[in-house]
């Protein structure tokens, strides 16, 4: 909970020596079991407060009444169907969100398992876009300590006894272990993607011990980065004058979280390999028809280490040795029998029962000795399966294959290489850890927001189209659509219209003349339109020439709002994935590149208002890439139309000229082009009056999805400037010289059309209608400068005017809520009233603050980037904070309450980074300058270029005619 004197108190840096005793640190200095100086802190004793959700007012519940109705039936229809809705506020997890959140395990993309802070292994996302938040408590990691003479012996998990959900399991066998630790002299220190635990003289007052917690995630390594596995490495440290006999123990249940553990049908089994590595398999039998998945525990044995095993107990005493019996063999001989490896498959679990497996690695410590064990969890679940569309194989059997036994391979693997990662991660985070112009809680809070791109519901595949399914329930929408006898993969029938050959042909075309020609009746009933034949998404889709196929990426806007790559979203999280896995990100740009290009004319009501519409229309950017069947049923987001949205093509049009400018790639730049001119083609519809400025439409048609905008907006406006800007510049570097000067000569006459409407002498209006906000200071009105400043393009205003709307967010959006240490409120009234005229308008929004920071780094003013920066660490990582590490939310209140947590948005730190050091593709990016003339006519066709160097596209008409394109290599 936040403290009254939250707003009060600064930390300038975080010395290690205020948690944990520097002869201790000293001590452990070795083989990597120090924790380094620049990480976040907890104490295991810390409260783990349960976090406090926003809530709306009278005014704002009377005004979505209709919404909520509607949003309501929605929820119940999908449930009906199986199926989770992706947007549910009416059903709240039984396990209450609490600080409690570490570093996660695992790489990209496998499925991810969060480990809290005292040790809890917990939000569990195996099977995609189902989380489970509930601890399986009995996951866990003890010791057991006798000295020479067996006078003292200690024995306990590693874990305080206060854990929430140990009473609430109702697990009598866990309950019966030795929960002695009270983590007043233990400490957790978090710098993603490691982790480490140190305690102090607990349980033995004599034992220093630090588990250092490991996982591949290694910036530009497509490979490692994939694997779902963890390691955990025990520096042990006798500093008694007897020899110590310590035995670690690691216990794992045969679950995915909830109470998947009670289904039935569960195997475990020993295994041992020539070279140490010995462990248990736990195979687990999902339900609902998804795919199986198989843990590996694992530990390595060596010289000073001995590893055994209990492949099978449980908590209820019926059919296995009971976890009590499990506990007093090892308080009494430290291991367990090795003859145990050679027990074979249990027979498969009964319903309700819980089986679990543990490991125990022994060694012996002399006095001041020191000595390493080092345990490791992997997970195999190598298919990925959506509710409503296909299969597919995740990116990691590329390397491992699709066997459930793979899990061996990658136990084994990551207990032999995981140095080699900690010599990637170091050469990856020391150069900016040891800056020491930088503020140690920037530090470290870059890195560990990191903390998303593995458990915010990630998914990774190989990049290949859908694999067959031999036994297709009849329910299933995925059909084999082709007929080829030896084709391995296949794309299938998803009852999908999208309209693939008919080009984009009149740019301004709105829906309501589309739905004045083609009813929405006739459209679901066409079965040339909607049958079986058109609908190949897939192939579509999965035909991209991808030389390097790195596969494809997919990640929530977060755990609540359960959308595949939400875009406008991504506009903020994507410099994460830019700077660390630019081949990822390319692919997901190429992704919606090819879905612009595409229509889907299935009909979709739309819950605001209960219009109907289609759900993708041609040249739009799609809000997302789905749910249920991403890829192929775009836009589960249905709130509003997106297609009338305007924010979502310039932000395309943006991210697709920073990342062309980033990396140099010109197959990328010719292979997304055409969207490119189709989603600036597709926004003139928003261009009413013909000033070359578009216009909002009196409704939340932006990513301010609450927020009403009217007539012009410094928002989307601004961003409507960039693009033309970014769209001009991407336009020259290709040889497309009409297009170019098409986007100059809009930019020329709207640019003097957005300042007179909206500049006020201090700050960008919101909009330029006449409401109570119109005049609201919006914290994020130069999002699209911030694009252009980042890309290397010129300013869309003048330095004065950019400076002094900075300097007046600065000064009411940031400074006049809770004195500057709670990050950027989003509207701010001039009269230095929060703006609450809505629910998102008095929200302080983390990955806008972040992105705000990063626009003032990158005009100049590092003060007031930092300062604002900061409050988002203040309020969701101090320890006077409101406790949301590690599930950093959308949103909170001025008051604290969050709204969404783990959350992609946040990401937008790494935009911070990126101005503070940006690429030098991006230092040496062409520029252009908006403010020239357009070329005459004359001067165009004089233009002349070497045929050898063009290639030249099919034209699309409303996109480009006749255009050439200049190939670079």
């Amino acid at each position: 909970m936040v403290s009254g004197h939250l707003f009060h108190h600064r930390k300038s840096s975080w010395p290690a020596d205020e948690y944990v005793n520097k002869a201790t640190l000293q001590l452990l200095d070795f083989d990597g079991g120090s924790p380094p100086e620049h990480a976040w802190r907890r104490r295991l004793n810390s409260h783990a407060n349960i976090l406090k959700e926003f809530s709306v007012t009278f005014m704002e519940a009377f005004r979505m009444l209709h919404l909520g109705l509607r949003l309501w039936s929605y929820v119940r229809e999908e449930a009906s169907q199986g199926r989770k809705a992706p947007i549910d506020p009416f059903t709240k997890e039984q396990c209450k969100p609490t600080a409690s959140q570490g570093v996660p395990l695992g790489g990209m993309g496998s499925g991810s398992i969060s480990r809290g802070f005292r040790g809890e292994f917990r939000h569990w996302q195996i099977i995609p876009g189902l989380c489970e938040t509930s601890p399986v408590m009995a996951n866990q990691f003890s010791i057991f300590i006798s000295r020479d003479g067996g006078e003292k012996k200690y024995s306990s998990v590693l874990a305080p006894g206060h854990h929430e959900g140990l009473e609430k399991n109702g697990d009598l066998g866990i309950s019966s272990w030795d929960w002695n630790l009270t983590g007043q002299h233990s400490t957790y220190h978090a710098l993603f993607p490691r982790a480490w635990t140190v305690y102090d003289g607990e349980p033995d007052p004599d034992l220093k011990i630090s588990c250092r917690q490991i996982s591949p995630f290694i910036p530009h390594d497509y490979h490692e980065s994939s694997l779902p596995t963890a390691v955990f490495v025990y520096t042990l440290v006798n500093t008694g004058k007897e020899r110590a006999k310590v035995s670690l123990l690691m216990t794992w249940a045969n679950s995915i979280g909830g109470v998947s553990h009670h289904t039935g049908g569960h195997i475990n089994e020993p295994f041992r390999e020539a070279d140490g590595v010995s462990g248990v398999l736990l195979h687990h039998k999902t339900t609902k028809d998804n795919p199986p998945v198989t843990f590996a525990i694992a530990a390595c044995e060596t010289q000073n280490v001995t590893v055994t095993v209990l492949p099978n107990f449980g908590l209820c005493g019926e059919n296995y040795v009971t976890a009590r019996d499990m506990w007093g063999t090892m308080v009494q001989d430290g291991q367990f029998q090795r003859e145990n490896f050679s027990a074979g498959p249990c027979v498969p679990s009964s319903v309700g029962d819980t089986l679990c497996a543990a490991v125990s690695a022994s060694t012996w410590v002399e006095p001041h000795g020191r000595c390493t064990v080092v345990f490791a969890l992997a997970w195999s679940s190598p298919k990925v399966k959506f509710q409503k569309g296909c299969t597919y194989h995740r990116r990691y059997t590329k390397f491992y294959g699709a066997s459930e036994r793979s899990a061996i391979n990658l136990v084994h693997d990551a207990l032999k290489k995981y140095k080699l990662w900690e010599e990637e991660i170091e050469k990856w985070q020391n150069p900016i850890l040891q800056n020491e112009k930088l503020p140690d809680w920037y530090k470290f809070t870059l890195f560990n927001e990191l903390y998303f791109l593995v458990a915010g519901g990630t998914v990774w595949t190989d990049g290949e189209a859908p694999i067959i399914e031999e036994n297709l329930s009849a329910a299933s929408n995925c059909h084999e659509s082709t007929k080829s006898k030896d084709e391995k993969y296949i794309s299938k029938e998803r009852h999908v219209n999208m309209v693939v050959e008919r080009s984009f042909t009149d740019s301004n075309l709105n829906n309501e003349e589309f739905f004045s020609r083609t009813s929405v009746q006739e459209l679901a009933d066409n079965d040339d339109v909607c049958g079986p034949d058109s609908a190949q998404t897939g192939n579509v889709l999965h035909q991209q020439h991808n030389p390097e196929n790195v596969g494809r990426f997919l990640y929530l806007e977060g755990v609540e709002y359960i959308m595949w790559c939400t875009y406008d979203v991504h506009f903020y999280a994507s410099f994460a994935l830019l700077d660390l896995f630019p081949k990822i990100e390319l692919t997901i740009q190429q992704d919606f590149a090819r879905a612009v290009l595409h229509e889907d004319r299935r009909k979709v009501k739309f819950l605001n208002d209960g219009s109907w519409g289609i759900r993708k229309v041609k040249g739009s950017v799609p809000h997302d890439l789905g749910t249920h069947d991403p890829w192929n049923e775009m836009n589960a987001y249905n709130i509003h139309d997106t297609s009338k949205w305007k924010d979502l093509n310039p932000k395309f049009v943006l991210q697709v000229y920073r990342d062309f400018a980033a990396t140099g790639d010109m197959s990328f730049g010719r292979d997304v082009w055409p969207a490119v001119c189709a989603a600036m083609d597709y926004m003139e519809q928003f261009d009413r009056d013909g000033d070359g400025l578009i216009e909002n439409d009196g409704f939340p048609d932006q990513t301010y999805d609450a927020w009403t905008v009217h007539g012009i907006s410094a928002y989307c406006g601004c961003l409507w400037l960039a693009a033309l800007q970014a769209a001009a510049a991407m336009a020259e570097h290709l040889g497309d010289w009409a297009f170019a000067e098409k986007c100059k000569s809009k930019f020329l006459k709207a640019k003097p059309v957005f300042e007179d409407k909206l500049w006020n002498g201090s700050y960008f209006n919101y909009d330029s209608g006449n409401s109570s906000n119109s005049y609201s200071i919006q914290a994020d009105q130069l999002a699209g400068q911030w694009y252009t400043a980042s890309s290397q393009l010129s300013p869309l205003f003048d330095e004065i005017r950019i400076r002094h709307t900075l300097k007046t967010i600065f000064e009411f959006n940031v400074m006049k809520v809770g004195g500057g240490r709670m990050g950027a409120v989003n509207g701010m009234n001039p009269n230095g009233k929060v703006d609450e005229c809505c629910m998102q308008s008095r929200e302080i929004w983390t990955g806008v603050t972040y992105s705000l920071a990063a626009t003032m780094l990158l005009h100049g003013m590092d003060h007031e980037a930092f300062t604002t920066a900061e409050g988002i660490f203040t309020g969701g990582w101090s320890e006077e904070g409101f406790g949301y590490w590690f599930q950093t939310p959308e949103g909170w209140t001025t008051n604290g309450r969050y709204r969404s947590l783990i959350y992609m948005r946040p990401l937008a730190i790494w935009a911070m980074q990126w101005a503070l050091s940006p690429p030098k593709a991006i230092l040496n990016a062409p520029k252009v300058n908006m403010m020239d003339e357009p070329l005459t006519s004359s001067t165009l066709n004089m233009t002349t270029l070497n045929d050898t160097d063009v290639q030249k596209l099919a034209p699309k008409s409303g996109c480009f005619s006749n255009a050439v394109f200049h190939c670079e290599c």
